[in-house]
């Protein structure tokens, strides 16, 4: 997997490497001395001779601005605390962008200690100048496959596993089911192919409302069954094959006569755009993740969760807590013991019930830790989360799998065959020649 990409962005490097030894050394800006990224953080105190762990990640927000932040803040100070009389201090240090941080110290040929990526992706020059760990010896060793859950295979590069996220970005869809069964429509549970999602949505036009929000809504449907009509395609780097293939045509011109039937004031390439027209019932399907849960404000009892037609939903792992390789013994044991930490069933807990989102853990029962707390969110997000992790077909997003780029330029396709009288096949046409000279 992602081989025949890693070993053009080696050539690259290869190539950086001569043109920089030709052009003079160039100055480096150490993560630390970014200001711009970088916010005020307590340093951990080493003493004798002790050594620091610093981690990196984005859980910058005060608490009245985003809750979730201070939980991750406790869960990684909780962490610090246990093991502040260790050999190795551990430090959580708070940066506003730790993509750029971690960029930054790459560009010199090093890497942070450690650096949570927070759903970006570990940049591929670091795995080719062999930066940062190869954390499936130790997955393997210590018999965390189910802890990590699909980190193990979506995260897999040539057999190696570089990051680990203890959260997942799944998405699905949100439906009303009092629009539903006002139109008469059959509900998302019901869709066993994209005609009927179609007829569904054609149904709840004529009773006065409009289906879903297209745009990055409608990329999300295309995404799916890309997947449902070819999982490699979707697992794997972009090729002109797949531009030209008739699972390419046929998800394509599905999604996008399904858009302009729904017409161009509902398309957008911002999902949230169209949160307020579903919770006050213009909208009947919103295409968002499962985080979304936390957003209907007393319409749990109308609202429901569901996944895409043919059973599809899409989890993306994206990058996550990832080991430079250039540290101690002492460092790396106490990395890959917090790595284990994040993805045990306590912290996994936690990080379903306090911050709303979809643990990577595999072992925890969701539904049965939700019959425990008394809050309708919870409620919502394990039902969302469970449909998505039991559908037939799981995929990664667009953009992980083929770059941001290519998705936004589906996107943009997808938007542009909504206006009414739009050639669909003109732009397909437009989109693969596109695509192709993306993807070079």
């Amino acid at each position: 997997m992602k081989k025949k990409l890693i070993s053009m962005v080696l050539a690259l490097t290869l190539v950086a490497g001569m043109l920089t030894g030709c052009g003079g050394a160039k100055e480096e800006t150490p993560a630390a001395d970014n200001a711009a990224t970088e916010a005020p953080a307590e340093e951990a105190e080493a003493t004798g001779d002790q050594e620091v762990l610093k981690f990196y990640h984005a859980y910058f927000h005060e608490e009245s601005e985003w809750p979730v932040a201070a939980v991750m803040r406790d869960i990684y100070q909780q962490f610090a605390d246990a093991h502040a009389d260790g050999p190795v201090v551990f430090e959580p240090v708070v940066v506003e962008d730790v993509l750029q941080v971690a960029t930054n110290e790459i560009a010199g040929g090093e890497f942070p200690d450690m650096v949570d990526f927070a759903g970006n992706e570990v940049p591929l020059a670091a795995i080719v100048q062999e930066l940062v760990v190869d954390l499936k010896p130790y997955i393997d060793a210590e018999g965390l496959q189910s802890k990590v859950g699909i980190n193990y295979t979506m995260n897999d590069v040539d057999g190696k596993v570089y990051t680990v996220h203890d959260q997942l970005t799944t998405l699905g869809l949100w439906y009303n089911a009092d629009l539903y069964e006002a139109a008469g429509a059959a509900t998302p549970d019901q869709w066993a192919t994209y005609e009927d999602m179609a007829t569904a949505m054609e149904a709840l036009r004529a009773s006065g409302v409009y289906g879903y929000n297209a745009g990055q809504g409608s990329e999300r449907l295309f995404n799916s069954y890309m997947a449902v009509l070819d999982a490699e395609a979707m697992a794997n780097p972009l090729t002109p094959e797949v531009i030209n293939s008739e699972a390419f045509v046929t998800a394509f011109k599905t999604v996008a006569a399904m858009d302009q039937a729904n017409g161009s004031a509902h398309s957008t390439n911002n999902a949230g755009d169209f949160g307020a027209d579903f919770t006050e019932g213009k909208c009947a399907t919103w295409m968002n993740g499962v985080w979304a849960a936390g957003s209907f404000n007393g319409l749990e009892a109308n609202i429901l969760p569901g996944i895409y037609p043919c059973s599809g939903a899409i989890a993306a792992t994206g990058g996550g807590l990832t080991i430079s390789a250039s540290l101690s013994d002492a460092q790396k044991e106490l990395a890959l013991e917090f790595l284990k930490y994040m993805t045990s069933d306590e912290v996994q807990t936690r990080i379903f019930l306090e911050v709303n989102a979809n643990p990577c853990n595999q072992d925890l029962d969701l539904e049965a830790l939700a019959e425990g707390v008394d809050n309708p969110t919870v409620k919502l997000l394990a039902q969302a989360c469970s449909l998505a992790n039991s559908a037939d077909s799981i995929t990664t997003n667009t953009g992980s799998a083929w770059g941001a780029d290519v998705y936004t330029a589906i996107i943009n396709k997808l938007i542009e065959c909504s206006v009414e009288g739009t050639d669909i096949d003109a732009k397909l046409a437009e989109l693969q020649s596109e695509l192709i000279a993306l993807i070079g």
